[in-house]
């Protein structure tokens, strides 16, 4: 299961290559392979299952990018923006969780 924790930090890990409302593509740091805990490729690609407003990742483990599609009414590009660069996380935390379809 990954938790809104799991999320912040897996973004610690991106940096974004293109971002139009509704679809964001970020670089993957190679580091992110030494990310403490058991989190797999399945439970970040199963992430539009349990968040409303996103609706697909896809990862392309080729070229290390992972490409983002959501609704931008739900989450705002800025959101996006602050996730990657560590801003504003307490706020986007209340978001996600009131989004979770499940407890996360």
């Amino acid at each position: 299961m990954i938790t809104t924790q799991d999320i912040v930090n897996i973004a610690s890990f991106f940096t974004i290559i293109a971002h139009t409302p509704g679809r964001l593509r970020v670089r993957v740091n190679p580091e992110i392979k030494n990310i403490e805990g058991n989190l797999s490729l399945e439970d970040i690609e199963n992430l539009p299952k349990k968040i409303d407003g996103i609706t697909n990742i896809k990862i392309n483990k080729i070229i290390a990018s992972v490409t983002i599609t959501y609704d931008p009414n739900v989450f705002s590009p800025t959101i996006w923006e602050d996730l990657v660069n560590n801003r504003n996380i307490d706020e986007i935390s209340i978001l996600i969780n009131k989004l979770a379809k499940e407890v996360i």
